[in-house]
């Protein structure tokens, strides 16, 4: 006779295991029939489980596969059981537009912001009230009268950079990588803005160990933001994680850390974003440690990455049609009589320069992903559809710029679309906002733009490009994790000869 122990070692395990598997089956089918997202269009196994976007996320792929669902499926996409992409002219205002006092706002998805030392303590990661608190302090790093004096160091880099570029150059014989030199251009210039002190990239012409890991530090997040939509089963997905990534992100928070404290440890005043987070004043309060880590961690990497990612963008486009190329070494070299004339403010006068940027920004947008955020508890409307409360909704920027309901011919490098032609009237002007919008859009935003025209300018004047073989289809050949994984930019630069 089999006793009634043996019966309950038996039965209450299979029991166990038959709940477990009726569970893990009921989370589809709620997903796909009783989830508030129900009747949001996309791929069936993307509502039911998390499985399809987590691979997604892993993929390097992620602006690909985004695009092709909203070219089947619409401009409202949902991408996970309770994810939506959404696009169109005038999404950034219903997501991320001014409210009303007292209004609710969409705020930052906590999963997007949620993972580092220094969780959503950053300007871009903190509350309605924190980020108007930090952003009217830090204003003053960023303001006219603040670059003006920022002008001299980047300009001092820009300086070196052109005469590193001359040495190496080998009068075009040898094809040089420019997305390394852009990074250590852009690297070498945010660490003397944010702390006070130069990389030595350009001067040793070779990475900093720091520029090497912000990518990887960056894959890390972007791959724990998947893992984190499990729930309850997040730690488990973490597992499966490449873990050497993670010694990324610990040594970027050290790295921080240290470069904090010896710029405190500096007793002279400098134009300089450090300056601008501690010093009191009216309407100014400077920032909590932790605020000052975090906004720091941020701007290291926003204030490098992106604007070199754009150069990179640019040369490339620049040298696979070289009709346009032509037409900008033309409004360069006549405007300007000497080198010397051309600065961050002359630089302004450079319309057809300033085109050229904004159509590489579109093709190639420094966060060619979404920053997502999460529908207030009440809900909204969204693109003229409710969305309800709790949803996390993402703008996708790559899928939305080569929309060819948005944009006119969308995989075209045609800069004239930004100069009133009239064959790209109808582009959704409203659409392109690759420094995000709203109260939270991007502070940098001026400065990236003078930065960029003064590099670039500072190029166009000085040599002839001409794209390496074995960079065709560069753009094609990136991934995405967040940000771009860029791959080698190799060109031909020819030193103009002047008399």
């Amino acid at each position: 006779m089999i006793s009634d122990l043996t019966v309950s070692l038996v039965y209450w395990p299979l029991l166990l295991v038959g709940l477990a598997v009726i569970g893990v089956a009921c989370v589809p089918i709620y997903n796909l029939f009783f989830h508030p997202l129900r009747k949001f269009p996309g791929p069936k196994l993307n509502a039911a489980t998390r499985i399809p976007y987590t691979r997604m996320m892993s993929s390097g792929q992620t602006h690909h596969k985004i695009h092709e669902m909203h070219q089947k499926y619409g401009d409202m996409v949902r991408i996970s059981p309770n994810e939506l992409s959404v696009q169109g002219e005038h999404v950034w205002d219903d997501l991320m537009g001014h409210r009303k006092q007292g209004a609710p706002e969409n705020g930052k998805d906590p999963g997007f912001f949620s993972f580092s030392k220094f969780g959503n303590k950053s300007i871009v990661g903190g509350s309605r009230e924190d980020h108007a608190r930090m952003r009217r302090t830090l204003a003053h790093g960023f303001s006219a009268a603040a670059i003006e004096d920022q002008e001299p160091i980047i300009a001092s880099y820009v300086d070196l950079l052109i005469q590193r570029l001359k040495e190496r150059s080998n009068n075009g014989e040898s094809a040089l990588e420019m997305t390394s030199w852009y990074n250590w251009t852009t690297f070498d210039i945010i660490g003397d803005l944010a702390f006070g002190e130069s990389f030595r990239c350009l001067q040793e012409s070779d990475y900093h160990p720091w520029v090497s890991l912000i990518f990887k530090r960056i894959k890390y997040t972007s791959l724990k933001v998947a893992a984190y939509r499990w729930g309850v089963l997040s730690n488990v997905v973490f597992r499966f994680l490449d873990q050497s990534l993670a010694v990324a992100d610990i040594t970027h928070v050290n790295l921080i850390e240290e470069k904090l404290k010896a710029r405190g440890a500096m007793e002279t005043v400098r134009p300089d974003y450090y300056h601008a987070m501690t010093a009191e004043g009216p309407g100014r309060k400077s920032y909590s440690n932790l605020e000052l880590h975090a906004t720091s961690s941020v701007l290291i990497t926003a204030g490098s990455e992106t604007t070199a990612t754009t150069l990179s963008g640019a040369t490339y486009l620049l040298g696979k049609h070289p009709e346009v190329l032509r037409k900008l070494v033309k409004e360069v070299r006549t405007t300007f009589k000497h080198e010397n004339e051309i600065n961050m403010h002359s630089v302004q006068r450079l319309g057809y320069m300033l085109a050229v940027l904004n159509e590489a920004l579109r093709l190639y947008p420094p966060v060619p992903g979404a920053i997502p955020r999460m529908m207030n508890p009440e809900g909204g409307i969204i693109n003229g559809r409710w969305v309800p409360g709790g949803t996390v909704v993402g703008i996708h920027q790559y899928p939305l710029y080569y929309s060819p309901n948005y944009f006119q011919s969308p995989e075209s490098f045609i800069p004239e679309r930004w100069q009133d032609d009239s064959r790209f009237s109808t582009d959704a002007k409203k659409a392109f906002q690759p420094f995000s919008f709203g109260p939270r859009n991007c502070l940098g935003k001026n400065l990236a733009y003078a930065e960029m025209r003064l590099i670039l300018s500072r190029i166009v004047w000085n040599f002839d490009l001409h794209l390496a073989k074995d960079s065709d289809g560069w753009i094609d050949k990136s991934e995405t994790y967040l940000i771009w994984r860029k791959p080698a930019l190799n060109v031909h630069l020819v030193p103009v000869s002047r008399d």
